[in-house]
């Protein structure tokens, strides 16, 4: 797990190389950073405000993605990822899930599990033997040796395109997941979610377009039955769960179809390094 990822971090103090010690990571310079019995690793540089998703987001997330409802899109970023040499990188990957299927479809590659969350960070350490779970925090320098991964993953996650660019070998791949402002529409009205912006995409492809060559774009679109249970759960694990009201989103709820059919609605695009 961790022990093989190992070679592909750095130091978030002086960017060194790392090695396991005595139930720690340690650089030459002897910055040192516990390894936690779960099984992951903080690498956060100073303190950040920003302490990623809470444990009930995290356990939502689990059983929703458990349940299979978002299949077609592990479908779709298996189908876009090439990973080549170097490691795998998953920058805000949450339990792991992603990462995990990625692994599985293209053999023994190692990944590394990036994310801000301590209680995502536990899962992510055994979603898969070849995870290794580290803790930072995406706008910050990735702990993450330059030229190291041969492909990046992105899903519904922050970018910071220098350290992606970093990160990713001149002939590595980026794929990033959006949701389009179709995604998840039977709810957003109804429940008072959050609206992705008609313009999401072309503002991240112009974001990224200074250090990356949009490759390929598509979008995959697909229908869930959910049941009212379901749709608690897909609230629950996302940004939507810190703006809603317990007692009027159980009322809006209650006040749904059951089982509602409810679409899903992703652009998965690839990039190459610029240059590259």
């Amino acid at each position: 797990m961790l022990a093989d990822a190992v070679p592909f971090l750095a130091c978030p103090l002086c960017g060194d190389a790392l090695a396991i010690e005595s139930g720690t990571l340690r650089c030459v310079r002897s910055h040192s950073f516990d390894i936690a019995r779960q099984g992951y690793v903080s690498l956060l540089r100073g303190t950040s405000t920003f302490t990623g998703d809470t444990p009930e987001m995290v356990d939502a997330r689990a059983a929703f993605l458990g349940a299979g409802h978002y299949a077609p899109i592990v479908e779709a970023i298996t189908d876009a990822a090439r990973p080549g040499l170097g490691c795998v990188v998953d920058v805000g990957a949450g339990t792991g899930y992603y990462l995990a299927a990625v692994l599985d479809r293209f053999g023994s590659r190692v990944g590394l599990a990036l994310d801000a969350s301590k209680p995502a960070l536990r899962r992510a350490a055994r979603a898969h033997p070849l995870i290794g779970a580290v803790g930072c925090d995406a706008w910050q320098p990735l702990p993450v040796q330059p030229a190291s991964a041969g492909l990046v993953l992105n899903v519904f996650a922050p970018r910071n395109p220098v350290e992606l660019r970093r990160i990713l070998r001149p002939e590595g791949t980026l794929v990033v997941v959006a949701p389009t402002s179709r995604h998840l529409a039977e709810l957003v009205s109804t429940l008072d979610l959050l609206a992705v912006d008609e313009d999401k995409q072309s503002r991240i492809d112009e974001r990224l377009a200074p250090h990356f060559d949009l490759a390929e774009q598509t979008d995959r679109e697909f229908s869930m039955t959910l049941s009212h249970h379901d749709v608690t759960t897909l609230v629950g694990m996302g940004p939507n769960a810190f703006h809603t009201v317990a007692a009027e989103f159980r009322e809006r709820v209650a006040a749904l179809t059951d089982p509602l059919t409810v679409t899903g609605s992703v652009t998965v695009s690839t990039y190459r390094p610029s240059g590259g």
